[in-house]
């Protein structure tokens, strides 16, 4: 009986690493804590008299966990049904400010990239580059070699990082003061700000997707675009600044992956935003090339 307490004790001290470790790997808090809930199902029932780091073997367990989840999501998909499911609100629902605060630590663009990497990379390369596990434990939570899990993790990399931008130029480090600048007004539900960080006659559209319409929304003015950015506060907590194509924009991501981009238009030296367009079609979200700046 004191050695299951003692178990217990010691998970209770590791379960924010262990939530860590399974937020990165599935993106989602909700699935986070239900892997942790099945890890630790898993470790109360195991003997660990021989088990001499108890943190590493509970890491190794929920991330086999996660491994599980990640290749029955992937399956999901292959068979055409779109993404994991919702959570519902209820007694023990996640509360949405901690999903936003966890998304904002980790980087929502990171999480968005990292969903294109197949379960086995994204294990490699988050218990790796991001928790710097060695590779001889990756390989064993894989059932492949060391080298084998390297190379996972080295071809998730570079997919997450993409090209580098030339974020060195003047107009894109413009373009990204005035991204950042826009978030954060816009989280901060300061009308004034943003309107000062958009051109008077600042063009905003958004296609079909994002407001049900037979054709694409165009709205006109600093004003009515600003008014339009304070409305969407609550999505602003899990949107983050990401490359598109190369160019300083913004994703917003929630458990089912990447719902909708933000492109801007900088103006010259005055660094006002000309142009907005809000992209939320799944067709061309898929043609948009995601990195994490």
């Amino acid at each position: 009986m004191a050695e299951k307490f003692l178990q217990a004790e010691r998970y209770e001290m590791e379960r924010p690493h262990l939530r860590a470790v399974a937020y990165r790997m599935l993106g989602s808090l909700t699935e986070a804590d239900d892997a942790l809930q099945e890890a630790w199902l898993r470790a109360s029932t195991t003997d660990i008299a021989d088990v001499r780091n108890i943190g590493g073997w509970l890491t190794t367990i929920v991330s086999r966990v996660c491994l599980n989840l990640l290749r029955a999501r992937q399956a999901r998909r292959e068979e055409g049904i779109d993404g994991a499911p919702v959570a519902q609100a209820g007694p023990g629902a996640i509360d949405p400010a901690a999903e936003a605060e966890m998304a904002d630590e980790v980087g929502v663009a990171l999480l968005v990239v990292m969903e294109a990497l197949g379960p086995a990379e994204r294990l490699a390369f988050v218990l790796h580059d991001l928790f710097a596990v060695s590779f001889d434990d990756i390989a064993v939570m894989l059932d492949k070699t060391p080298a084998a899990a390297r190379q996972l993790a080295s071809r998730a990399r570079r997919r997450v990082r993409g090209a580098e931008p030339p974020t060195g130029s003047e107009p894109q480090g413009r373009k990204r003061q005035a991204v950042d600048a826009f978030l954060a007004a816009t989280r901060a539900g300061d009308f004034e700000a943003l309107v000062a960080l958009l051109h008077p006659d600042v063009v905003l559209t958004a296609d079909p997707a994002v407001i049900p319409t037979p054709e694409p929304v165009v709205v006109l003015g600093a004003h009515i675009v600003a008014k339009g950015a304070m409305a969407a506060i609550e999505r602003a907590a899990t949107t983050g600044v990401a490359l598109l194509d190369g160019e300083f924009g913004l994703v917003m991501a929630d458990g089912r992956g990447l719902r909708l981009v933000l492109r801007f238009a900088v103006k010259g030296e005055s660094g006002l935003i000309t142009e907005v367009e809000v992209i939320a079609d799944r067709d061309a979200l898929a043609g948009i090339d995601v990195t994490a700046p």
